[in-house]
């Protein structure tokens, strides 16, 4: 499968990220800073292209045209092929999932989703999951137990691409149907790979919004959390080619390590240094209360934002009256495998490449995502208000 979705050198991007978020001596030439300039190494022109061409495709259902699926069945452009050879009739279906891990509020979201899907479909009777608590090693672990435990099907969402390329191949070579989903891996044997659109229209999303809200000269300040994690990367180099045709400027490239009180530090720093920053893009929202919170604390306005669609953003956003968007990864992505492993059980088509909408949430929209009832961290996009038992599972 693509590579666009591995993570890459992630050891060493947190050894980088321990010293990344130093301010700049010196501001580059126009109050850019150096780390805004290049082209990232990660920005791949046909790919930006695809995935803005994509946010506005139309996307069709499983077995329709009329627009009446679910987000999290829909898909864009798909190429279907032939699931026949591994039908199995009659239920019964015994459902493996390796998990890369649930070390984040947003792959806990994910995971919860899931297991909601798997209760929704009688005819599976077995659910066994692993966690291969972000490790590589575990995670080929798993999926050679995993291979000798009578599944029908197997849902792997890898830890990293590379690395667990040969483990997913060996999957395959048993006979197994493989559905692979959110990260991929470098081989085309899985059944089909699930995804929303991917980072570039993440980024996109944010440095439009920003572009259309800063007034030329204005100054933004693009707060990451990693480097080296490639789908961060593609946030950030889409986001860089969009403000690098813009009036704007922006004066910071800091990595944040997700650290509520390290972005609270950046932003004063920068508030402190600047004067007045005008714009902030982040290439995910963990921390973007934090970054609101410390214009509040130095009396500063404000100003357009880029957050994502956790209930602690969503909630400030309306409650402060914000100027601000939140592009999506939805977490209604975990729905998908599970509704895909039983369509290949049943020997119906699925797409090669199966790519899910990827709504962002606008001012227009905004009421509708907010839940005051769900937890700070709670993902908006999860698809999960219909099921049966919401909220308590997400709770």
């Amino acid at each position: 499968m693509n590579s666009r979705w591995s993570v890459v050198a992630l050891v060493g991007a947190f050894a980088v990220a321990g010293c990344a978020s130093d301010l700049p001596a010196t501001p580059g030439p126009g109050g850019t800073s150096e780390s805004a300039k290049a082209k990232s190494e990660f920005f791949d022109p046909a790919e930006f292209e695809r995935q803005l061409r994509f946010r506005t495709a139309k996307a069709t259902g499983l077995d329709s045209q009329d627009g009446t699926a679910k987000p999290w069945e829909q898909m864009l452009e798909p190429q279907l092929v032939d699931t026949a050879k591994y039908a199995k009739p009659g239920g019964g279906y015994h459902l493996c999932f390796s998990n890369a891990s649930v070390d984040n509020p947003w792959r806990q979201v994910g995971f919860k989703t899931m297991k909601e899907e798997v209760k929704l479909h009688p005819e599976i009777t077995k659910f066994t999951v692993l966690d291969a608590e972000a490790k590589d090693d575990k995670q080929i672990s798993d999926i050679q137990s995993l291979a000798s435990q009578g599944c029908h099907a197997l849902i792997v969402s890898p830890n990293t691409t590379a690395t667990l390329t040969p483990a997913v191949e060996a999957a395959c070579a048993t006979g197994v149907p493989v559905i692979v989903f959110d990260r991929g891996v470098k081989t085309g044997c899985p059944v089909t790979f699930i995804h929303p659109i991917g980072g570039f229209a993440f980024g996109a999303d944010g440095a439009e919004f920003l572009k259309e809200k800063v007034q030329p000269g204005g100054k933004v300040l693009a707060l990451r959390i990693l480097p080296g994690v490639d789908v961060l990367e593609q946030r950030w180099a889409a986001a860089n080619e969009i403000f690098s045709g813009s009036q704007v400027k922006v004066v910071g490239v800091e990595f944040t390590n997700g650290d509520a009180a390290k972005t609270k530090s950046i932003v004063n720093e920068y508030i402190q240094r600047e004067g007045k920053i005008d714009g902030v893009w982040m290439d995910a929202g963990a921390t973007a209360v934090a970054a609101v919170e410390a214009f509040q604390d130095a009396g500063a306005a404000i100003p357009p934002f880029v957050g994502e669609d956790q209930q602690d953003f969503l909630r400030m956003w309306a409650d402060e009256k914000m100027t601000a968007v939140a592009p999506t990864y939805p977490t209604y992505q975990w729905r998908t495998p599970v509704i895909a492993a039983l369509r290949v059980l049943g020997g119906k088509q699925v797409p090669k490449e199966w790519v899910l909408p990827q709504p962002k949430v606008t001012q227009d929209t905004l009421k509708d995502f907010i839940k005051q009832d769900m937890p700070p961290l709670h993902y908006a996009m999860c698809g999960c208000e219909g099921m049966p038992g919401y909220p308590a599972p997400w709770k």
